[in-house]
């Protein structure tokens, strides 16, 4: 019987191929007073109890600025995650919402 095993192996790295190529990340705003922040949220771990908790302490702490509620959004896991996540960048834009919070559970 002729041994077909020559002592190599196939090796596979863990890692996949990049899907995206890295980009910057943007420019961080200097201050969120007079600014409308976004919440965003998988449903997953609290945002229901944190969010409120957040946009109280900091409606405190800046003046004028204002929140949209995941509500809005949808949730960014299960089902519909795809359309939400799709619509994002027009509903970002059309509400004019300068900063998001992304909540996600663990």
């Amino acid at each position: 019987m002729t041994r077909r095993n020559s002592g190599a192996y196939a090796v596979v790295w863990p890692r996949s191929a990049k899907a995206v190529e890295i980009k910057p990340l943007a420019k961080r705003l200097d201050t969120i007073e007079g600014k409308t922040i976004a919440f965003l949220w998988d449903d997953l771990f609290r945002g229901d109890e944190i969010w409120p908790i957040l946009k109280q302490e900091l409606g405190k702490r800046f003046t004028g600025v204002s929140f949209i509620d995941h509500d809005e959004f949808g949730s960014t896991h299960g089902d519909e995650e795809h359309r939400v996540l799709s619509e994002l960048p027009g509903k970002i834009k059309s509400m004019n919402i300068d900063a998001v919070v992304s909540g996600m559970g663990c």
